[in-house]
C-alpha cells in the first residue's frame, strides 16, 4: 500500500524561458499538514498548480497515492484532488448549501440532479465546518470568515483525499484569520486528511503545519517540523527568513565571539539578545556591550527595543513588567547565541549555532 500522499521527482518548470521551479524532488506522507512558505515568487503556488495538474511540468514526475498524474483523466484527479484558490469565486445570490453543492461536480451525471449520496456528502461537508445552521443563507449575507468556511466546506464535499489551499487566509482580516487558522487546524484533523496550503506568514505556517517546507526562487531551502525550521535553520537563506533577524557582520567585536574567526556571518534573532538598564543587575555584568536604545515599541505583551551596538541595530524584547527603558537610553546589551555561516553569496553554506563563549565562563563563576 502507498504510504506518501505524494511523490515528486526532479520536477521543473519554466515561464517564458524563466526558471520557477529547479528540480524539485519531495515525498509527503498521507494524514498531514504540510506548509509550502516562502517568500513572493518562490515558486509556492506554481508548485501548487503543476501538483493538481492546473499546470504543466516541463519535466518531473508527481504521484499522488502512487498514480502517475500526466496519464489520469481530468475528472479522476478531481475526485482525489480538492484545490482552494486563494479568491474562490462566489455567484450572485447563491445559498451555502447551493454553493456547497457544487464541489460534488466531479461525481454529478451529465443528465439528473444530485444522487442520495451527493446529499448526504453534502450533509457531511456542511457538518464537518460548522455550516450547518446557516446553510440556508445567502452566502452575500456571511461574514468574511463565514465565506472561507464556505469555501472549504465546497473543497471538502467531493471526499477528496488531498486538499490544496493557496495563500487561504489571505483576504481576510487579520482577528478572524487568528480563528481560521485554528480551526483549520483543528477541523483538518477531524477530517483526517492529507493538505497542503501555501503562504507567506511564518506564524500561519508554524502554527497550523505539521512539517514546513521552505522554498526559495523555485527549488527547496528545507524541510522539517516547525521547531526543525526555526531553531536548527541549515542554510543561510532560512536563518534569515524565518523569525525578526539581524545579520552581523562584525560579529568578532563582540564579547564572547572574539575567537570565532574571520570571514563569517552571524545572525541573531530578538530572543537572544538581553537588554538591561545600566542600574539593573545582569549575570553576565563582566560580558555585556553598552548599546544606545534608538527606539521602543509597544507590542502589547511585551516592548521591542532597537539599540545600536557597535554600529549594528539589534531587536531585542523585554517585559512589560520590568521596569522601563527609554529612546536614548545607555543600557547593557548580551547576546546568548549567534548563527554563524561563511559570507559569500553561496546559498549551501553551513549553519552553525554558536553560543556566548562567556555563558561557561560565567557559569563557572557563579557556582
Amino acid at each position: 500500500m502507498e504510504q506518501n500522499m505524494i511523490t515528486i521527482r526532479n520536477l521543473s518548470k519554466e515561464f517564458k524561458g524563466q526558471s520557477v521551479l529547479k528540480n524539485i524532488t519531495m515525498e509527503i506522507p498521507k494524514n498531514c499538514v504540510y506548509g509550502l512558505l516562502g517568500a513572493n515568487g518562490a515558486g509556492k503556488s506554481t508548485l501548487l498548480k503543476v501538483i493538481s495538474r492546473i499546470l504543466p511540468a516541463k519535466r518531473g514526475e508527481v504521484r499522488i497515492d502512487g498514480m502517475d498524474i500526466r496519464k489520469e483523466k481530468a475528472e479522476h484527479i478531481a475526485k482525489k484532488v480538492a484545490v482552494l484558490p486563494q479568491t474562490p469565486t462566489c455567484p450572485d445570490a447563491i445559498t451555502v448549501r447551493e454553493l456547497v453543492s457544487y464541489g460534488r461536480f466531479p461525481y454529478r451525471k451529465a443528465i439528473g440532479g444530485m444522487s442520495r449520496h451527493d446529499i448526504e456528502q453534502v450533509d457531511w461537508a456542511l457538518e464537518k465546518t460548522g455550516l450547518t445552521e446557516i446553510s440556508g443563507r445567502l452566502v452575500t449575507e456571511l461574514s468574511g470568515g463565514q465565506r472561507q468556511r464556505v469555501a472549504f466546506a465546497r473543497a471538502l464535499a467531493p471526499n477528496p483525499e488531498l486538499l490544496l489551499l493557496d495563500e487561504p487566509f489571505a483576504a481576510i482580516d487579520a482577528k478572524v484569520r487568528q480563528e481560521l487558522r485554528s480551526w483549520l487546524r483543528e477541523m483538518i484533523t477531524r477530517v483526517g486528511i492529507t493538505s497542503i496550503f501555501v503562504t507567506h506568514d511564518q506564524d500561519e505556517a508554524i502554527e497550523v503545519a505539521d512539517e514546513i517546507i521552505i522554498t526559495n526562487h523555485g527549488h527547496i531551502e528545507q524541510a522539517g517540523t516547525p521547531i526543525e525550521i526555526y531553531s536548527q535553520p541549515k542554510t543561510p537563506f532560512v536563518t534569515e527568513f524565518m523569525g525578526s533577524p539581524t545579520r552581523i557582520s562584525n560579529i568578532t567585536s563582540f564579547h564572547g565571539y572574539e575567537e570565532l574567526g574571520e570571514g563569517l556571518h552571524a545572525v541573531v534573532r530578538p530572543e537572544h539578545v538581553s537588554v538591561t538598564k545600566k542600574t539593573e543587575q545582569s549575570r553576565f555584568s563582566s560580558s555585556v556591550e553598552e548599546g544606545v536604545v534608538e527606539r521602543v515599541m509597544f507590542r502589547g505583551r511585551e516592548v521591542e527595543l532597537h539599540v545600536r551596538v557597535h554600529d549594528v541595530l539589534l531587536v531585542a524584547n523585554r517585559r512589560l513588567e520590568e521596569a522601563s527603558i527609554t529612546e536614548g537610553e545607555r543600557v547593557n546589551v548580551f547576546i546568548y547565541q549567534v548563527f554563524a555561516f561563511p559570507a559569500g553569496e553561496n546559498g549551501t553554506q553551513n549553519v552553525n549555532i554558536v553560543e556566548n563563549a562567556n555563558i561557561e565562563t560565567e557559569k563557572l563563576f557563579y557556582i
